[in-house]
């Protein structure tokens, strides 16, 4: 974020409510203010929604990414 302004937060959490290919949105602590779950057909769809969406948002100072290889564990169930 280029700010940590209400207004600003606001704006973005607002414009990625909107955007299909963003199926999970965090807000986190530490050296990042959000996490986005993308998905996409490819590399290239990767690089049109990055570059051509969600970087072009004013709020937006910086940016990385990662990608996973293969899920190795995934569970919904809580140990209770």
């Amino acid at each position: 974020m280029n700010a940590q302004a209400r207004a600003m937060r606001a704006a973005f959490e607002q414009f990625i409510d909107l955007q299909e290919d963003v199926v999970e949105f965090y807000s986190i602590s530490g050296e990042r203010d959000y996490l986005l779950h993308i998905v996409a057909k490819d590399v290239s769809d990767y690089e049109k929604i990055l570059m051509r969406g969600i970087l072009d948002h004013e709020s937006i100072a910086s940016s990385s990414s990662i990608f996973v290889l293969r899920r190795v564990k995934h569970s919904t169930a809580i140990p209770v």
